[in-house]
C-alpha cells in the first residue's frame, strides 16, 4: 500500500480546520511530457517550496514535482509550533558532536526560526506569529531537568527567552492541574502550518519556479544528468532534491533505511467562546512531557486545537478516539465540547532524532526525518541545500555529521520494531514512569 494514497484522496486536502481556514494556492497542472531545469525538487512542503524558492532566487531554473497539492503532506497538516533549538538538546549535541558544532547547530536552529519570520514578512503571507511556547512537566525531576537546562542555555548560549514555571504558574497559565511545573519559550511561537505552506509556494511560483502537482515521482535515473519520472512525463535536471519526509516510499534505499514514517493526529473542537481562556490564559502553545507528546493551543476563532497519539502502519485509527482521550485527561471540562475537525498525517523520524542530511548521489541531496520538530528546520534545510547545489555546502555538511543510523530491520521489519517499542514507551506514560 502507498501511504501517499492509504487515508487520503488523491489530490485533495485532508478535512482539517488548516483546510478549511487556508488561503488557497490555485492549481497547478500536472507534469506532461519532458521538461528540463537546473534542479529538480521532489515534494512540495516546507523543505521542498524553501529550496525551490532560494534556488531561483539565486538564478538556477528549478522544477518541483508534488504527487498531491501544495502542502498536502505534514507541511500542511502539523501543530504549527515553531521550535527553539533543534530536536535534540544540547547536552545531547555536545556528548555527539562536540561544543563547537553544538554551537554551530543551535545557531543554525536560531536562524531557522528567523527564516521562517522573514519569509512571512517578506512575501506578505496570510500568516500571524504568535510567539511562546510553554513545556509541561508532568513529574518534579522535570521540571528541575527543564529549569536547569533554561539556565545552561542563558549562560552557555546567551538564550535568555526561557521563563521558569513552578506548579501554580503552570496551572494558571494552560488551566489543568495535572502538571508540576515547566517553562516558557518566549522565543519559540507558532503559526498557522497551511497558509506557511501556501505562502512559500505563492513565493516560489513568483520567482519563476514550476510547480508541478499530480505528478508523482515513480522513479530517478541516475547520472551526471538525472532524470525524474513520473506517469506522464519526465525531469531532465541536472541536480535532484528529494524532500518527501515520511512520504519517500520506495524512492530511494537508502534515505528509507535512515527515515522511518509514522503517522499523528489533531483534533479541532467546536469555538470554546468563553470557555477558552480557562484552557490556555494567554495565546501560547503547549506540549508536555510524553514519550508519546501531547501538544496544543487555542485557533484565531477560539477552537483547541490538540494534538497525540501515534501510528505506525498505512491506515489511520479512529482519531477522535485516539486523540480525544488525552485531551480530557488534561481537560475533563471539555467533556461536553462537540469535535468538530479530526485528521492525520505522516511524519518522519529518525533513530537518534536528528534530522537525516544525505549526499544520496553526487548531484542528488536530501534532507528529511525531523522527528516533530520541522517547521522552523526544514525550511532552512531547504534554504541550506539550495546553498549545497550553488556549490556552498559547509552548513549542509555540518547537518549530515549528525548521526543517523539506519533503523534496525531494514525497510521491512523497521515498522514492527518500531511498534513494539513504542508501545513499550506508551506503557510507562500510562503508568507515569
Amino acid at each position: 500500500m502507498n501511504l501517499l494514497y492509504a487515508n487520503d484522496r488523491a489530490g485533495e486536502y485532508p478535512p482539517s480546520w488548516y483546510a478549511a481556514t487556508a488561503v488557497p494556492l490555485a492549481p497547478q497542472s500536472p507534469l506532461r511530457g519532458e521538461v528540463s531545469a537546473d534542479v529538480c525538487v521532489v515534494g512540495a512542503g516546507y523543505t521542498g517550496l524553501s529550496a525551490a524558492l532560494h534556488l531561483a532566487q539565486a538564478g538556477f531554473s528549478v522544477v518541483v514535482l508534488e504527487a498531491h497539492r501544495t502542502g498536502f503532506g505534514a507541511s500542511g497538516r502539523n501543530g504549527g509550533q515553531v521550535g527553539s533549538g533543534q530536536r535534540l538538546d544540547q547536552d545531547d549535541l555536545e556528548r555527539r558532536v562536540g561544543r563547537d558544532d553544538a554551537h554551530k547547530l543551535w545557531d543554525i536552529a536560531q536562524e531557522a526560526k528567523a527564516l521562517v519570520r522573514a519569509l512571512i514578512d517578506d512575501h506578505a503571507m496570510p500568516v500571524v506569529w504568535r510567539p511562546g511556547v510553554a513545556h509541561a512537566c508532568r513529574h518534579r525531576a522535570e521540571v528541575t531537568a527543564a529549569h536547569r537546562y533554561a539556565d545552561r542555555l542563558r549562560q552557555d548560549y546567551g538564550y535568555d527567552q526561557i521563563e521558569a514555571l513552578d506548579r501554580d504558574a503552570i496551572a494558571g497559565l494552560i488551566g489543568s492541574g495535572m502538571f508540576k511545573g515547566g517553562d516558557l519559550d518566549h522565543g519559540a511561537g507558532h503559526i498557522h502550518p497551511l497558509n506557511f505552506a501556501l505562502g512559500l509556494g505563492r513565493a516560489a511560483l513568483a520567482a519563476g519556479v514550476r510547480i508541478f502537482e499530480r505528478s508523482e515521482v515513480v522513479q530517478i535515473e541516475h547520472g551526471s544528468s538525472a532524470v525524474v519520472r513520473c506517469q506522464s512525463g519526465h525531469v531532465r535536471a541536472g541536480h535532484v532534491i528529494l524532500a518527501c519526509n515520511g512520504y519517500l516510499g520506495g524512492l530511494d534505499r537508502q534515505v528509507a533505511a535512515r527515515v522511518m514514517p509514522i503517522n499523528n493526529f489533531i483534533i479541532a473542537t467546536e469555538p470554546l467562546g468563553h470557555r477558552a481562556a480557562g484552557v490556555l490564559a494567554r495565546p501560547v502553545a503547549v506540549a508536555d512531557t510524553r514519550f508519546v507528546v501531547n501538544y496544543w493551543r487555542l485557533s484565531d476563532d477560539q477552537r483547541l486545537l490538540f494534538g497525540g497519539g501515534e501510528s505506525y502502519g498505512y491506515r489511520f485509527p479512529d482519531i477522535i478516539r485516539t486523540v480525544r482521550k488525552p485531551m480530557l485527561e488534561i481537560y475533563p471540562q471539555l467533556a461536553d465540547v462537540r469535535i468538530d475537525y479530526a485528521w492525520g498525517g505522516t511524519l518522519a523520524i529518525t533513530t537518534t532524532r536528528a534530522p537525516a542530511f544525505l549526499r544520496v548521489k553526487g548531484n542528488v541531496l536530501s534532507a528529511s526525518g525531523y522527528s516533530g520538530h520541522g517547521v522552523a528546520l526544514a525550511t532552512l534545510a531547504g534554504k541550506i541545500m539550495a546553498e549545497a547545489v550553488a556549490g556552498q555546502a559547509a552548513r549542509f555538511d555540518l547537518m549530515a555529521r549528525l548521526p543517523t543510523p539506519r533503523f534496525p530491520g531494514g525497510g521491512a521489519l523497521r515498522a514492527p520494531i518500531l511498534a513494539l517499542a513504542m508501545t513499550w514507551f506508551a506503557l510507562r506514560d500510562r503508568l507515569g514512569v
